[in-house]
């Protein structure tokens, strides 16, 4: 029952909301330089071109945030904080 323990646990879930965030911004992003919602059209549009080439930076972006989801390296810092944090020595 230590407090240590709940603030680590806080500090991880703070680490991962901005990637979700950043993420859904994309997304949003994306559909508003296509249009309609619908998978099927958003398909449909991309015949003439690859929405990946007028949209690099925004690709670039979202492949970044897709990384840290995974919390691999460098971005496994919530996965170290449960380590550091819920150990013998907390409750002590």
């Amino acid at each position: 029952y230590s407090k240590y323990a709940f603030l680590g646990a806080l500090r991880s879930a703070a680490q991962m909301v901005p990637y979700e965030v950043s993420i859904g911004l994309i997304l949003n992003t994306v559909l508003i330089c296509v249009g309609p919602c619908n998978s099927s059209e958003i398909v449909m549009a991309q015949k003439q071109i690859w929405s990946g080439i007028p949209l690099f930076p925004v690709l670039v972006m979202f492949l970044i945030p897709r990384l840290a989801e995974t919390n691999r390296a460098p971005s496994d810092l919530p996965e170290a904080e449960a380590e550091l944090v819920a150990g013998y020595n907390v409750e002590y």
